[in-house]
């Protein structure tokens, strides 16, 4: 081992702090990496099928590959509050939270709801709305759980991510691209709708119906109309894409700004409470989308199959925005059809 790699190695130690339980500490350096935050498994789950491709075709043509991972461990803190002991038997719940502020920490009202429930609470700094979504608010927010979930017995049925405002719409992001890690979404006060030329693209297929059984909890101000609105759009979204383990508090005389602990039982109770699915509504419902995707499908066929490749092309491209990931298997095929535009 060379000098500076030992002396590296020596600084992580150092700056690594043993956490107390029941007191927070917002100089935690992680050291752990994942597949999860690197760049190509981000790309596979938030961009568009065509995006994907021709990203991949122009490094080909270069001869040169992506970064594999987008973060520099050694050069980032998080936030970190671990409840009082002892953990629940079942582990700890995990609330991943993206702040739309740049400093770190637990606001002090929440950590005796945190302690109640047995929910470690970790915020990455450096991560406010200022900050790119896929460069670092989402990688940093998938290293935090890889980190913690390492640290500590995490029970994968409590598994959340959560934000206020812009750290919600980022929120519902990576919840939405990485289903298969997290149960449930407390969205404060920032939402979107999903698909359908949103710039929420939907993920792969497989991931997307673990999506449509995961829990969002919407809780905004009563006097944060703006956003309350908002939230109203992305229900509305969310039940068009079959996704319906919902539930929603407007809190009297709150603006946009975030809950206080009392607040923060009810949003956390919220967001634990998993309704069973309707499994009969569930199917009838994806029905509905695959034969609507079908017929979207075959309008690009036909423009193929009649050799119009302008017409096809822009039908193509509209099914990639639309549906994204979750019809990759046919737009990769048409567009295979087609070739190089």
């Amino acid at each position: 081992m060379t000098r500076g790699a030992l002396l590296t190695l020596l600084l992580i130690a150092c700056a690594i702090v043993p956490v107390i339980p029941g007191e927070e500490h917002v100089d935690q350096v992680f050291d752990k990496y994942t597949p999860l935050a690197s760049n190509n498994e981000i790309a596979r789950r938030v961009l568009t099928p065509l995006t994907v491709r021709r990203g991949d075709e122009a490094l080909a043509a270069r001869k040169t590959a992506l970064r594999e991972q987008p973060i520099d461990l050694t050069k980032e803190k998080f936030s970190l509050y671990v409840p009082g002991p002892p953990p629940p038997p079942e582990g700890y719940g995990l609330l991943v939270y993206v702040a739309p502020w740049e400093e770190m920490g637990t606001p002090k009202s929440w950590r005796p709801v945190l302690d109640k429930r047995g929910i470690i609470m970790v915020v990455a700094d450096a991560s406010g709305n200022e900050t790119k979504i896929y460069d670092r608010r989402m990688p940093l927010a998938m290293l935090a759980y890889e980190n913690v979930k390492a640290r500590y017995p995490i029970d994968p049925n409590r598994t959340y991510v959560g934000g206020m405002s812009g750290g919600s719409r980022t929120a519902l992001t990576i919840a939405l691209a990485y289903p298969d890690i997290f149960r449930g979404a407390l969205l404060n006060a920032g939402s979107n709708p999903i698909g359908r030329e949103s710039e929420f693209r939907l993920p792969p297929a497989e991931l997307f119906a673990k999506f449509q059984r995961i829990r969002l909890a919407y809780v905004t101000g009563e006097k944060d109309e703006e956003h309350i609105h908002e939230d109203e759009l992305s229900r509305e979204s969310m039940r068009s894409w079959c996704v319906f383990d919902m539930d929603v508090w407007s809190i009297p005389k709150l603006a946009h700004i975030p809950p206080d602990g009392p607040m923060m039982i009810r949003a956390l109770a919220m967001l634990e409470k998993k309704n069973p699915v309707n499994e009969g509504k569930l199917a009838d419902c994806n029905a509905r989308l695959q034969r609507d995707l079908a017929g979207k499908v075959a309008e690009v066929q036909a423009a193929i199959d009649a050799k119009d490749r302008d017409k096809a092309r822009k039908l193509l491209y509209g099914l990639d925005g639309n549906y994204s990931g979750f019809a990759e298997k046919q737009i990769l095929h048409l567009d295979t059809q087609l070739g190089p535009p």
